[in-house]
């Protein structure tokens, strides 16, 4: 049998309340070659009774547990038979023309390991959430156009350092050669270091601004929990990623944008999510030794020098 021209990947837990829109939207897409696999992370809602009842065409595949956003997607590529693999939250709703822009740029670039879409918000549809992610000298990721209005500033095909896990395409190829996400970071910050990976491997991002997602921000996360793991993992990725003489270069750059965040944090300690984000930096420095282990496979696979890395990276303002 043929394999589809794209597989679509959605992770879910206890997303019953998010799903249609999502499933209806691939449904309406113009490109008709794909599949699409939900990934539900043993969900006690009505999720997988949804999907088998109302979406036949959709691959259900049930886990035994909750294996987080990386696990969750590392299983469905795994179960994936495209050689375009396509992440895609369950609280978004794609533009009928989203899935045919990303695949269509990548197999027309065949250098070009990803493929980064135009993010928007969900309630507020002239408000960008990201148009591609950047990653700064001091440590810290971002997204491009965040909270701006969009005015057509971002309409533009260009290169970009990575995409926003939330709606990105990967070639197969690509993660055969440096890996799926890491399971240890569990969520968030998980596509930063993939888009690390990638681009020290060589690799480039296109961003495709044709591809229009609409998203419900942190719908299945966010407060508390977002702030605990990416307090957590944005250290935990200078430890497992950033090349010594780049840490040596700007560790003081590093040093005072983590102090910012503790000094934000403390300021604002009755707020649950200040609180979280602290928890997260102090697990965030007993993760190092577990992340600098692997340190040294990441640099070996590197391809690029650490002047060209450096040139990648989004200068602190």
């Amino acid at each position: 049998m043929t394999a589809p021209r794209a597989s679509v990947v959605i992770p879910n837990w206890n997303g019953a309340h998010l799903l249609r829109p999502c499933l209806d939207s691939l449904r309406a897409q113009t490109m008709r070659d794909f599949e699409v696999i939900l990934v539900d992370n043993d969900s006690h809602d009505d999720s997988v009774s949804l999907v088998q009842r109302e979406y036949p065409e959709v691959l259900l595949l049930t886990l035994d547990r909750n294996y987080r956003f990386a696990g969750g997607v590392n299983r469905g590529i795994q179960a994936a038979q495209a050689d375009v693999l396509v992440l895609l939250n369950n609280d978004t709703e794609a533009d009928p023309g989203w899935l045919e822009a990303l695949v269509t740029a990548l197999e027309e670039d065949p250098e070009a390991g990803m493929a980064a879409s135009k993010i928007l918000l969900f309630d507020q549809r002239d408000v960008l959430h990201s148009a591609g992610d950047f990653y700064r000298l001091d440590g810290v990721p971002g997204n491009r156009g965040v909270w701006q209005e969009d005015r057509g500033q971002y309409d533009q095909d260009r290169e970009v350092f990575g995409g926003c896990g939330a709606a990105v395409a990967y070639r197969r190829s690509m993660l055969d050669d440096i890996g799926l996400l890491d399971e240890d970071l569990e969520m968030y910050c998980e596509d930063v270091d993939l888009n690390l990976r990638a681009r020290m491997a060589g690799y480039r991002c296109l961003y495709v601004p044709q591809a229009r997602v609409y998203h419900r921000l942190s719908a299945t996360g966010g407060g508390p929990l977002a702030s605990f793991y990416n307090g957590r993992n944005v250290i935990a990725l200078l430890a497992k990623d950033i090349p010594r003489d780049l840490l040596r270069r700007h560790w003081w750059r590093i040093l005072r944008a983590q102090l910012r965040y503790t000094g934000e944090s403390l300021r604002h300690l009755r707020e649950p999510a200040a609180r979280a984000r602290l928890y997260g930096q102090l697990a965030g420095l007993a993760f190092i030794p577990s992340m600098v282990r692997k340190r040294a496979a990441i640099q070996a696979a590197r391809r690029i020098s650490v002047q060209e890395l450096e040139a990648l990276l989004t200068p602190v303002q």
